[in-house]
């Protein structure tokens, strides 16, 4: 069955069409999910909240664009919506705001050091760090996700960055006394 006749499925319901929609794209939708939530739960808990919007929004979709960012889209903003309340967002002083720069050598750190590093972030550095480095979106398409200023975007990603930048400092510091 065709991607465009599985969609015209679920738009009448058919629970047949959606369990196969689920199953086509729950893996890259949950990995998304793992991206802006808490722990493992939490990423299971907002996937199902993330197709259940996506079931009854479908009839919106109207074959513009791709189906796939279309759903990506929904999930995101589905997992963030429970954040959008939660007034923790720190602002810093937009002059102090430099993009850290750290020389990495490819066999010093892994990709897993990296990915553990992102996901120990605070949970609202993690937020704007993954929307903005990892999913491409810009810093006025965050503020209104999260409904917060650009300035609070920007500022957020600069002290994710400078955490990141420390850690990975810290890291190869560790490596270095240890091969000593």
């Amino acid at each position: 069955m065709s991607l465009e006749k599985l969609i015209l499925q679920c738009k009448k319901q058919d629970i047949r069409a959606q369990e196969k929609l689920y199953r086509m794209y729950s893996g890259k939708l949950f990995g998304l999910c793992l991206k802006y939530s808490n722990n493992y739960q939490q990423a299971e808990d907002n996937l199902q909240d993330g197709f259940i919007t996506i079931f009854n929004k479908i009839d919106q979709y109207e074959d513009k664009g791709s189906f796939e960012g279309w759903m990506k889209r929904i999930v995101i903003n589905t997992t963030l919506q429970k954040h959008r309340k939660e007034k923790y967002f720190e602002i810093i002083n937009e002059n102090l705001l430099e993009d850290p720069v750290v020389e990495i050598d490819d066999d010093e750190i892994t990709t897993d050091f990296l990915l553990e590093s992102i996901q120990e972030l605070p949970e609202r550095y993690r937020q704007i760090f993954n929307l903005y480095a990892l999913d491409g979106f810009s810093h006025k398409e965050i503020a209104e996700m999260l409904n917060i200023s650009v300035g609070s975007s920007k500022s957020n990603l600069a002290r994710a960055r400078n955490i990141l930048k420390e850690k990975i400092e810290n890291h190869l510091n560790d490596n270095k006394v240890q091969s000593l």
